[in-house]
């Protein structure tokens, strides 16, 4: 992985760590924070992706190839990783209700409907 977008990665991970901590001793999870996770998806997931979801060293994501996708499968993917590829699993730092969010804001709300937009 290129020093860059590792550097960019742990800069995420670090600002998740504070919303793994809460879910991990059990206190009750803050209420889902729907601007966080959709910074997280153009920052983070963008710093492979592409800051517009276009690609980079990750595949563009267009609202189009989400949809090809079950909401389920997406949801793996982005909690389990791909195995033998540069996707890692964030399932440490985001919740089923999180990975759910993002999943489904792929397919629905995602800015870039088609790699022609």
């Amino acid at each position: 992985m290129p020093k860059r977008a590792r550097h960019l990665l742990l800069l995420g991970l670090a600002w998740l760590l504070p919303q793994a901590a809460v879910a991990e001793t059990g206190r009750d999870a803050a209420p889902l924070d729907a601007e966080r996770l959709e910074t997280l998806l153009y920052q983070d997931c963008g710093s492979c992706h592409g800051m517009t979801l276009r690609g980079g060293l990750g595949p563009a994501l267009p609202r189009d190839r989400m949809q090809a996708l079950s909401p389920e499968a997406l949801v793996h993917i982005i909690r389990h990783g791909i195995p033998g590829s540069a996707m890692p699993g964030w399932k440490a730092l985001l919740s089923e209700e999180e990975a759910r969010w993002i999943a489904e804001h792929l397919q629905t709300d995602n800015r870039l409907k088609t790699l022609d937009d």
